[in-house]
């Protein structure tokens, strides 16, 4: 079974516009204890008791649990880390096109992604939907709480207090703004692009 290993970001942590470096580093020690955590667990599934699995408490359940969890905390913030930048970007005519004809403008698109960032308790994920089509911003509570199948995640934004708490105290929507100002656009594009290349039955059959 793969053993997880921290990617390193800390190349640009000194110079995101309205992030702190130290806000970083914080943020980046999180996600290093959820590498931790995920190898822990799957260590100790391999010897996990079977019989006594149950639907109301057991060590199997808890481990499964909490294995999508940490799992879940791992690749959500790779993809988050990755899809920020310290420099000013612009996304690809061919992924502005699809945004704006199912937002309706790009503005539409970023009043949506601040409103879900605003009223959700952890994670926007903007995803190319391979059923419909489409484009979509999704909100997840937790990192294994309303997470939707058959989609490709295009860009994720951390909306935990932990993303922001550091700058910004209680003020999600400010770091919002900052987070926005710092968006690796082209990564995104190629996401997206990417998800273009993959056969829809594939996903979905």
């Amino acid at each position: 079974m793969e053993k997880y290993e921290a990617k390193d970001f800390s190349f640009f942590f000194k110079s995101l516009d309205g992030i702190s470096e130290n806000q970083l580093k914080q943020h980046y020690t999180l996600y290093e204890g959820y590498i931790k955590k995920i190898n822990e667990i799957q260590e100790k599934l391999k010897t996990a008791d079977k019989s006594s699995a149950n639907a109301t408490y057991s060590e199997l359940r808890e481990l499964q649990v909490e294995q999508t969890y940490a799992l879940n905390g791992v690749i959500l913030h790779e993809l988050y880390f990755s899809n920020m930048v310290d420099r000013k970007t612009e996304p690809t005519d061919a992924f502005k096109t699809v945004i704006e004809r199912d937002f309706g403008s790009w503005d539409n698109y970023i009043e949506d992604l601040k409103a879900v960032g605003m009223c959700m308790r952890g994670w926007v994920v903007t995803a190319y939907n391979y059923r419909d089509g489409k484009v979509h911003n999704y909100g997840l509570d937790t990192h294994n709480m309303f997470v939707p199948i058959s989609v490709r995640p295009l860009l994720i934004m951390d909306v935990y207090e932990h993303a922001y708490m550091v700058d910004y105290g209680v003020k999600r929507a400010s770091y919002i703004d900052a987070f926005l100002k710092n968006i690796h656009w082209p990564v995104v594009s190629e996401r997206f692009e990417s998800a273009l290349k993959t056969v829809p039955e594939e996903i979905c059959k």
